[in-house]
Protein backbone atom coordinates (compact mmCIF):
# COMPACT_ATOMS: atom_id res chain seq x y z
CA UNK A 1 0.00 0.00 0.00
CA UNK A 2 0.78 3.84 0.09
CA UNK A 3 -0.35 6.68 1.18
CA UNK A 4 -1.00 9.87 -0.55
CA UNK A 5 -1.88 13.17 1.04
CA UNK A 6 -3.25 16.19 -0.87
CA UNK A 7 -4.31 19.50 0.27
CA UNK A 8 -6.11 22.38 -1.49
CA UNK A 9 -6.57 25.61 0.40
CA UNK A 10 -6.90 29.70 -0.34
CA UNK A 11 -8.04 32.80 2.01
CA UNK A 12 -11.66 34.07 2.48
CA UNK A 13 -12.24 37.26 -0.26
CA UNK A 14 -10.88 40.48 0.13
CA UNK A 15 -9.04 38.33 3.66
CA UNK A 16 -5.06 39.10 3.09
CA UNK A 17 -4.45 35.98 5.36
CA UNK A 18 -6.10 33.17 6.19
CA UNK A 19 -7.68 31.82 9.23
CA UNK A 20 -7.00 27.64 8.65
CA UNK A 21 -3.54 26.17 9.56
CA UNK A 22 -2.61 22.93 7.93
CA UNK A 23 0.28 20.84 10.30
CA UNK A 24 2.54 17.49 9.54
CA UNK A 25 4.64 15.48 11.62
CA UNK A 26 6.10 12.56 11.33
CA UNK A 27 5.21 10.02 14.06
CA UNK A 28 7.98 8.66 15.99
CA UNK A 29 7.37 4.93 15.57
CA UNK A 30 6.19 5.10 12.08
CA UNK A 31 3.29 7.09 10.01
CA UNK A 32 2.52 10.27 9.89
CA UNK A 33 -0.19 12.88 11.34
CA UNK A 34 -1.85 15.93 9.76
CA UNK A 35 -3.32 18.50 12.02
CA UNK A 36 -5.86 20.99 10.80
CA UNK A 37 -7.18 23.78 12.34
CA UNK A 38 -9.96 26.39 11.45
CA UNK A 39 -9.31 29.32 14.27
CA UNK A 40 -12.44 31.74 14.99
CA UNK A 41 -13.71 34.39 12.39
CA UNK A 42 -11.11 34.39 9.71
CA UNK A 43 -7.73 37.13 8.66
CA UNK A 44 -4.95 37.63 11.34
CA UNK A 45 -6.85 36.92 14.26
CA UNK A 46 -7.96 33.49 13.26
CA UNK A 47 -4.66 32.32 12.05
CA UNK A 48 -3.22 33.43 15.43
CA UNK A 49 -5.45 30.97 17.21
CA UNK A 50 -5.00 28.38 14.32
CA UNK A 51 -1.53 28.31 14.55
CA UNK A 52 -1.75 28.19 18.61
CA UNK A 53 -3.72 25.21 18.36
CA UNK A 54 -1.88 23.48 15.52
CA UNK A 55 1.73 24.04 17.18
CA UNK A 56 0.62 22.34 20.71
CA UNK A 57 -1.27 19.80 18.78
CA UNK A 58 1.98 18.64 16.68
CA UNK A 59 4.36 19.50 19.10
CA UNK A 60 2.85 16.44 21.07
CA UNK A 61 2.10 14.03 18.47
CA UNK A 62 5.76 14.15 17.79
CA UNK A 63 6.35 13.04 20.68
CA UNK A 64 4.66 10.39 20.87
CA UNK A 65 1.41 11.14 22.37
CA UNK A 66 -1.98 9.42 21.09
CA UNK A 67 -4.03 11.70 18.57
CA UNK A 68 -6.80 12.29 21.41
CA UNK A 69 -4.72 13.05 23.82
CA UNK A 70 -2.61 15.46 21.58
CA UNK A 71 -6.29 16.74 20.43
CA UNK A 72 -7.81 17.50 24.43
CA UNK A 73 -4.57 19.05 25.11
CA UNK A 74 -4.70 21.34 22.17
CA UNK A 75 -7.83 22.49 23.54
CA UNK A 76 -7.08 23.16 27.32
CA UNK A 77 -4.00 24.96 25.98
CA UNK A 78 -6.57 27.35 24.03
CA UNK A 79 -8.73 27.51 26.88
CA UNK A 80 -5.87 28.32 29.59
CA UNK A 81 -4.40 30.96 27.14
CA UNK A 82 -7.34 32.37 25.68
CA UNK A 83 -9.78 32.16 28.67
CA UNK A 84 -12.72 30.12 26.66
CA UNK A 85 -13.23 33.00 24.72
CA UNK A 86 -12.29 31.96 21.48
CA UNK A 87 -12.82 28.63 19.08
CA UNK A 88 -11.17 26.47 16.58
CA UNK A 89 -12.25 23.85 14.76
CA UNK A 90 -9.74 21.19 14.96
CA UNK A 91 -8.97 17.87 12.69
CA UNK A 92 -6.04 15.23 13.56
CA UNK A 93 -5.43 12.60 10.44
CA UNK A 94 -2.80 9.70 11.53
CA UNK A 95 -1.30 7.24 9.72
CA UNK A 96 -0.37 5.00 12.73
CA UNK A 97 2.04 2.09 11.87
CA UNK A 98 1.94 0.59 15.62
CA UNK A 99 -1.68 -0.10 14.93
CA UNK A 100 -2.17 -0.45 11.71
CA UNK A 101 -5.03 1.88 11.78
CA UNK A 102 -5.61 5.29 10.05
CA UNK A 103 -7.44 7.78 12.91
CA UNK A 104 -9.33 9.73 12.73
CA UNK A 105 -9.71 12.92 15.07
CA UNK A 106 -12.53 15.25 15.24
CA UNK A 107 -13.49 18.68 17.18
CA UNK A 108 -15.40 20.37 14.32
CA UNK A 109 -19.25 20.50 12.81
CA UNK A 110 -17.63 19.64 9.19
CA UNK A 111 -18.26 16.25 8.29
CA UNK A 112 -15.45 13.40 7.49
CA UNK A 113 -16.08 11.42 4.72
CA UNK A 114 -14.78 8.01 4.06
CA UNK A 115 -15.01 6.70 0.52
CA UNK A 116 -14.36 2.67 0.06
CA UNK A 117 -15.33 0.34 -2.43
CA UNK A 118 -18.32 -0.33 -0.76
CA UNK A 119 -19.22 2.90 -0.71
CA UNK A 120 -19.35 6.30 1.36
CA UNK A 121 -19.13 6.56 5.21
CA UNK A 122 -20.18 9.94 6.70
CA UNK A 123 -18.55 10.69 10.07
CA UNK A 124 -20.96 13.27 11.37
CA UNK A 125 -21.41 12.77 15.03
CA UNK A 126 -21.95 16.09 16.96
CA UNK A 127 -18.34 17.31 17.93
CA UNK A 128 -17.51 20.21 19.59
CA UNK A 129 -15.05 23.25 18.96
CA UNK A 130 -12.31 23.45 21.20
CA UNK A 131 -11.27 26.48 23.29
CA UNK A 132 -14.91 26.54 24.82
CA UNK A 133 -16.13 23.97 27.36
CA UNK A 134 -13.53 22.39 29.59
CA UNK A 135 -14.53 19.07 29.01
CA UNK A 136 -14.14 18.95 25.20
CA UNK A 137 -12.95 15.51 23.66
CA UNK A 138 -12.13 15.08 20.26
CA UNK A 139 -14.59 11.94 18.31
CA UNK A 140 -12.18 9.77 17.34
CA UNK A 141 -12.49 6.85 14.46
CA UNK A 142 -10.07 4.21 13.97
CA UNK A 143 -10.15 2.44 11.00
CA UNK A 144 -8.00 -0.36 9.61
CA UNK A 145 -5.51 0.52 6.99
CA UNK A 146 -6.44 -1.30 3.69
CA UNK A 147 -6.48 0.10 -0.11
CA UNK A 148 -8.48 1.61 -1.43
CA UNK A 149 -9.84 3.81 0.81
CA UNK A 150 -9.63 7.78 0.22
CA UNK A 151 -10.45 9.99 3.36
CA UNK A 152 -12.04 13.76 2.94
CA UNK A 153 -11.34 16.88 5.38
CA UNK A 154 -12.15 20.09 5.19
CA UNK A 155 -12.82 23.13 6.88
CA UNK A 156 -16.31 25.33 6.85
CA UNK A 157 -15.81 27.23 3.97
CA UNK A 158 -16.73 24.67 1.42
CA UNK A 159 -20.22 23.85 3.55
CA UNK A 160 -20.46 27.97 3.05
CA UNK A 161 -19.73 27.54 -0.70
CA UNK A 162 -23.12 29.02 -2.82
CA UNK A 163 -24.49 30.45 0.15
CA UNK A 164 -24.81 33.97 -1.79
CA UNK A 165 -27.18 31.92 -4.41
CA UNK A 166 -29.02 29.91 -1.66
CA UNK A 167 -27.03 26.78 -2.91
CA UNK A 168 -24.47 24.18 -1.24
CA UNK A 169 -22.05 22.28 -2.24
CA UNK A 170 -22.98 17.99 -2.61
CA UNK A 171 -20.15 16.81 -1.14
CA UNK A 172 -21.33 13.09 -1.74
CA UNK A 173 -22.05 13.39 -4.97
CA UNK A 174 -19.19 14.71 -6.05
CA UNK A 175 -17.01 11.80 -4.78
CA UNK A 176 -19.30 9.36 -6.26
CA UNK A 177 -18.73 11.11 -9.16
CA UNK A 178 -14.57 11.21 -8.81
CA UNK A 179 -13.76 9.07 -6.33
CA UNK A 180 -16.69 5.94 -6.99
CA UNK A 181 -14.56 3.00 -5.51
CA UNK A 182 -12.17 4.80 -3.25
CA UNK A 183 -9.09 4.89 -5.86
CA UNK A 184 -8.79 7.88 -6.92
CA UNK A 185 -5.58 9.69 -6.61
CA UNK A 186 -5.36 12.29 -3.48
CA UNK A 187 -4.79 15.52 -5.48
CA UNK A 188 -7.34 14.81 -8.05
CA UNK A 189 -10.16 14.20 -5.33
CA UNK A 190 -9.09 17.65 -3.43
CA UNK A 191 -9.07 19.97 -6.68
CA UNK A 192 -12.18 18.50 -7.67
CA UNK A 193 -13.96 19.77 -4.14
CA UNK A 194 -12.05 22.78 -4.53
CA UNK A 195 -12.79 23.94 -7.68
CA UNK A 196 -16.37 23.18 -6.84
CA UNK A 197 -16.13 25.15 -3.78
CA UNK A 198 -14.84 28.32 -5.75
CA UNK A 199 -17.22 27.66 -8.54
CA UNK A 200 -20.23 27.97 -6.36
CA UNK A 201 -18.42 31.55 -4.79
CA UNK A 202 -18.12 32.57 -7.93
CA UNK A 203 -14.10 32.81 -7.33
CA UNK A 204 -15.04 35.18 -4.31
CA UNK A 205 -15.03 32.40 -0.92
CA UNK A 206 -17.36 33.53 1.43
CA UNK A 207 -14.48 31.48 4.31
CA UNK A 208 -11.33 30.32 4.32
CA UNK A 209 -11.14 26.84 2.56
CA UNK A 210 -8.85 23.84 3.23
CA UNK A 211 -9.38 20.78 1.78
CA UNK A 212 -7.57 17.48 2.84
CA UNK A 213 -7.54 14.08 1.35
CA UNK A 214 -5.80 11.20 2.16
CA UNK A 215 -5.66 8.16 -0.05
CA UNK A 216 -4.66 5.07 1.11
CA UNK A 217 -3.78 3.25 -2.40
CA UNK A 218 -2.74 -0.21 -3.93
CA UNK A 219 1.20 -0.17 -4.41
CA UNK A 220 1.86 0.08 -7.70
CA UNK A 221 6.03 -0.82 -7.52
CA UNK A 222 8.67 -1.72 -5.23
CA UNK A 223 9.32 1.74 -4.81
CA UNK A 224 10.10 3.01 -1.41
CA UNK A 225 10.66 6.48 -1.93
CA UNK A 226 8.74 9.28 -0.39
CA UNK A 227 8.09 12.66 -1.53
CA UNK A 228 6.48 15.94 -0.86
CA UNK A 229 5.22 17.98 -3.47
CA UNK A 230 4.13 21.56 -2.55
CA UNK A 231 3.22 24.80 -4.53
CA UNK A 232 2.69 28.21 -2.43
CA UNK A 233 2.18 31.03 -4.27
CA UNK A 234 4.26 34.18 -3.05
Amino acid sequence: MQLQVAVAKINKYATAESGDTLEMVERPQGGMSFVLVDGQRSGRSAKRISNMVARKAISLLAEGVRDGAAARAAHDYLVTHRQGKVSATLNIVSVDMVSRTLVLSRNSHCPVYVVRPDGITVLDEESKQVGIYRNTKPIVTELPLEAPMVVVVFTDGVLSAGARRSQSLDVPALLREVCPDGNAPAQVVADAIYDAAQTLDEGRPLDDISVLVAAVLPKKNGNNTRRLHIEFPL
